[in-house]
């Protein structure tokens, strides 16, 4: 299983991005896909999680500016990022999880600055 991960970029604060990931390599339908984040002075943190039905979570630092969606079908996560912060500043991770699998992206750099 592969997961590709597209979007990232430089944006400055009040901007937007949107994350795509893809994964392939499997048929059947993830049981959730997740995004989290990481800098290098902190640890990797979920930021949104999509479950196969229609739950999700949001890290209460990204609730209202942040929205994670997903194309079950495809085993496509998307992360549309508004009113983006420096302290958004991570490397973004794509995650899936299949029964006791459990599988990353190679990351995607989102940078906000002015």
């Amino acid at each position: 299983v592969q997961l590709v991960e597209s979007g990232g970029g430089l944006v400055q604060p009040g901007g937007s991005l949107r994350l795509s990931c893809a994964a392939s390599g499997i048929s059947r339908s993830m049981d959730t896909m997740a995004w989290h984040r990481q800098t290098p002075d902190k640890q990797r943190e979920l930021v949104a999680v999509a479950t196969g039905g229609v739950s999700t979570n949001y890290a209460d630092s990204v609730k209202g500016r942040f929205t994670i969606s997903r194309d079950n079908g495809k085993n496509l996560v998307y992360l549309q990022m508004n009113n983006l912060k420096p302290e958004d500043t991570a490397v973004y991770y794509c995650n899936a999880r299949l029964d006791l699998m459990n599988f990353w992206g190679q990351g995607t750099q989102v940078t906000v600055s002015a």
